[in-house]
């Protein structure tokens, strides 16, 4: 298929016409991650036994980039696309949505975000590399889980336009355990299972 062909499909003008319309959604996304993301950082911190005065405000700030300038556009430019594919509003469509989000944008999520987390941290690609992993995997079956239920919840029962923010509200918890899987030891990790050696 040539190029010209594929800009003037209808798939691809709907894509333009909804992210004209999405905007607004996205800047809301931009400021309600901007706030969550942190937050989830924050409560892992805590949770990780540290007081107030000993937080790592610089892996907070990461949290914060990386949930404002990552997350809430490329999440944006998901739920455009999905929804210009599967425009209808009923059941099957949020399930087909849900689903697709799963084999799709949540990976590429994943990640990007260990990646991308470990390379702000300075670490290098390498380490980067390895942080995916041996991490993606454990986190990838935790979500699997979890978002497919939210997720058609959010595009059954949210506004368009809030769906972003209903997100970012569903993952502060999730942001919380992301967190804890960026920061914690793998090994003595509940969800750490040895590879099993041959006999």
């Amino acid at each position: 298929m040539s190029l010209r062909k594929i800009i003037t499909s209808p798939v691809w003008r709907k894509c333009g016409k909804h992210a004209y319309e999405s905007r607004k959604q996205l800047i809301r996304g931009m400021i309600s991650y901007s706030v969550i993301w942190p937050a989830g950082s924050l409560v892992q911190q805590k949770i990780e036994g540290r007081n107030l005065n000993d937080v790592d405000l610089i892996r907070v700030a990461r949290f914060c980039v990386w949930g404002c300038l990552f997350v809430a556009p490329t999440l944006t430019i998901w739920m455009t696309i999905a929804r210009a594919i599967w425009p209808q509003n009923n059941l099957r469509s949020a399930l087909t949505k849900a689903l697709v989000e799963q084999v799709t944008y949540t990976p590429f999520a994943m990640t990007s975000f260990y990646f991308g987390m470990t390379v702000l941290e300075m670490k290098g690609v390498e380490a980067a590399k390895k942080e995916v992993a041996d991490k993606f995997l454990p986190t990838y079956k935790v979500g699997v889980l979890i978002w497919p239920f939210l997720q058609t919840i959010n595009y059954t029962t949210i506004p368009e336009k809030n769906r972003i923010v209903f997100v970012s509200f569903c993952s502060f918890v999730w942001t919380t355990f992301l967190a804890y899987m960026k920061h914690t030891d793998l090994e003595k990790s509940v969800l750490y299972k040895p590879a099993k050696t041959p006999k």
